[in-house]
């Protein structure tokens, strides 16, 4: 199976030549925990296999509200988008790469729908992608939406929370030392990480909750 074609490149063609219009957003964030598990480094050469995603919060630029329940979720599993995989990957998620070539979602329609859905949740505010630590997670996801959803990106080119510099700054730790296996046990989650990409956005939800309110 080769690469897919047909998805606009800047990710705003909608059908035809009409364009997606940005919605106006607030000076309130609304964040979403984001996870994603893939079959290799990189996106385009390689496939984001599943991705999950969590309403993790609200800030108005003084006040951070934490949800009651994260159980505002959205999860999926995509239909590879190259032959590439690294199997190295595959061992760490487990996910049945010869199984979703089968029957896993058209990228297409499942990047618009969580799109569609992230734009919902976030209502007037502004949503923000949050991650521990952001720089993979974003890279999947952003390439995805802007490559696959009508309407491009939901968090724009830069709406994101990286959490491993946010306790890097609050902890007085150099980004090297900030790693996950390194948080207290008040900002560690009390579940398990699963390599089930709504697990462990879930998980890192709580972490971000933590660290957002914990004052040293």
């Amino acid at each position: 199976m080769g690469p897919m074609h047909g998805a606009s490149t800047n990710g705003r063609r909608a059908s035809g030549s009409a364009v997606i219009a940005k919605t106006a957003t607030s000076a309130v964030d609304v964040y979403f925990s984001a996870d994603v598990e893939t079959d290799g480094a990189i996106p385009g050469p390689f496939s984001m296999l599943s991705f999950g995603l969590v309403v993790a919060g609200r800030y108005d630029g003084s006040a951070f509200s934490r949800p009651e329940r994260l159980d505002q979720t959205f999860e999926a599993e995509l239909r590879p988008i190259s032959d590439r995989f690294d199997p190295e990957a595959l061992g760490v998620n487990g996910l049945d790469r010869e199984r979703l070539l089968r029957d896993g979602g058209d990228p297409r329609e499942v990047m618009t729908r969580a799109a569609e859905w992230i734009r919902a949740h976030a209502g007037g505010a502004t949503p923000v992608l949050v991650a521990y630590p952001l720089s993979f997670d974003w890279s999947w996801l952003y390439w995805y939406f802007e490559s696959f959803a009508e309407g491009g990106s939901p968090f724009e080119h830069s709406r994101c929370f990286d959490l491993k510099t946010a306790y890097a700054v609050k902890a007085g730790l150099p980004i090297a030392s900030s790693g996950r296996k390194g948080l207290p046990e008040e900002l560690r989650s009390k579940r398990r990480h699963t390599h089930r990409a709504i697990d462990d956005a879930i998980e890192q939800a709580e972490i971000f909750a933590n660290v957002f309110e914990w004052k040293r």
